[in-house]
């Protein structure tokens, strides 16, 4: 019976790195269709690579057959230019937060905390909870324009 080495190498990669490498950048080819002052008009068209791209279920260019965005140019551009179109992955993330999860927690805590504290019945708890997520739209709508500076995509030609 012979004895056999393994020799393992476990790298530990300390969790402020991971954070840090978040940055990365997710992308999509479209052409300009217009541009205003230092925005282009990009139509992004769904394309068969959406279904490799690891931030697929956060994006909304796999819905439909074309986006249109506005996005800053990083060079000059003409319109029907081929470009990438960039954002920062943790910007897709924050969205997903802001869009889907919030509202969500909003409603669940609506009717949590109306179903403990009255004796109202279901369809009313329901109807305030709708009214809830409709609120935290009218507020989110109001930071629109902060949002929007956050938000922002950039454009280069591929």
């Amino acid at each position: 019976m012979s004895a056999h080495a393994c020799v393992c190498k476990i790298n530990f990669v300390p969790l402020q790195s991971h954070f840090m490498t978040m940055d990365e950048l997710i992308r999509h080819t479209g052409i300009v269709s217009g541009i205003n002052g230092e925005l282009a008009h990009v139509q992004i068209v769904q394309s068969s690579a959406c279904s490799a791209c690891k931030a697929k279920s956060m994006c909304m260019s796999t819905e439909s057959q074309q986006k249109e965005i506005d996005a800053v140019m990083l060079e000059p551009l003409q319109v029907g230019d081929q470009v990438e179109v960039e954002v920062r992955e943790h910007l897709a993330w924050k969205a997903v937060l802001l869009a889907y999860v919030l509202p969500f927690i909003v409603m669940m805590s609506v009717i949590a905390v109306l179903d403990v504290l009255t004796g109202w019945d279901e369809a009313i708890v329901g109807t305030i909870a709708l009214c809830s997520i409709a609120l935290y739209y009218l507020v989110l709508g109001q930071f629109k324009h902060r949002l929007q500076k956050q938000f922002t995509f950039t454009a280069r030609k591929a």
